[in-house]
């Protein structure tokens, strides 16, 4: 939240919808929220504001309600999850990643194994995982990091091998589908082809004869590669038109 002009207070939820009118603005992404800022009029923007993309980047850090106290979160592991079922009320086809801090002080295999769940349970798109480290001036550096080394890897090891597998799921769902592409760059690998982004943030490598760096497309996505798509250029967007994820 912050203050308006007038003094009043501008919520988020408006301050997309700002965004969202101004013209030229076709597609609205933000990072890095926290569970506990999601609220009604939030959800509602993803209900009436159609730039805005359905992906979200989402931290939870832990499934295990106990880690997620000592790590002065403010949530537990189902009011997270009801925060997924609530907007996947107003868009179905929304896509989920978080930030994972995997052997956090104390934490058992029984905690390791909620967060197993948790993944399971909310089918997550891509992470941000990482093995803990005590931090300078945080809460956490005062208490004994109790967790092996090596069982820190295992558990990373193992998480990160179960989101990748859900990763390639989604992007083998999306062949077939037509998608909107806003247009970034040349690709890397052959600068005869385009490289942008799906509103799931996936990238696609595409062949087209015209100049789009900067526009919208419409792709059918022909191929999922471990960490890109392929597709066939169809045409240049219309302005706030959409496509659906699935085939």
């Amino acid at each position: 939240r912050g203050e308006n002009y007038d003094g009043t207070i501008c919520r988020f939820s408006e301050l997309l919808e700002l965004v969202a009118a101004i013209d030229g603005i076709d597609r609205i992404r933000y990072t890095t929220s926290h569970p506990m800022e999601m609220n009604e009029s939030l959800y509602q923007a993803y209900v009436e504001v159609p730039e805005l993309v359905s992906h979200l980047h989402l931290p939870v850090q832990s499934g295990s309600d106990r880690i997620l106290t000592q790590m002065k979160r403010g949530h537990t592991a189902l009011e997270y999850k009801s925060i997924i079922r609530r907007l996947r009320e107003v868009r179905p086809y929304i896509d989920m990643s978080s930030d994972f801090i995997i052997g956090f002080p104390g934490e058992t295999d029984a905690d390791f194994e909620a967060t197993m769940k948790l993944i399971e349970d909310v089918g997550y798109d891509r992470s941000f995982s990482f093995i803990y480290s005590p931090r300078p001036g945080t809460l956490a550096a005062s208490m004994p990091d109790d967790v092996p080394h090596q069982v820190k890897k295992a558990r990373l090891a193992r998480l990160q091998a179960r989101i990748n597998e859900m990763t390639q799921e989604i992007s083998a769902s999306m062949v077939g589908s037509e998608q909107k592409v806003l247009v970034e760059r040349h690709s890397t690998k052959d600068a005869s082809m385009y490289a942008g982004r799906t509103e799931n943030n996936r990238v696609v490598n595409f062949a087209a004869e015209a100049d789009i760096i900067g526009k919208f497309v419409n792709v059918r996505i022909t191929e999922a590669l471990p960490n890109s798509l392929r597709g066939e250029f169809i045409a240049i967007a219309e302005p706030g038109s959409g496509v659906s994820r699935c085939a």
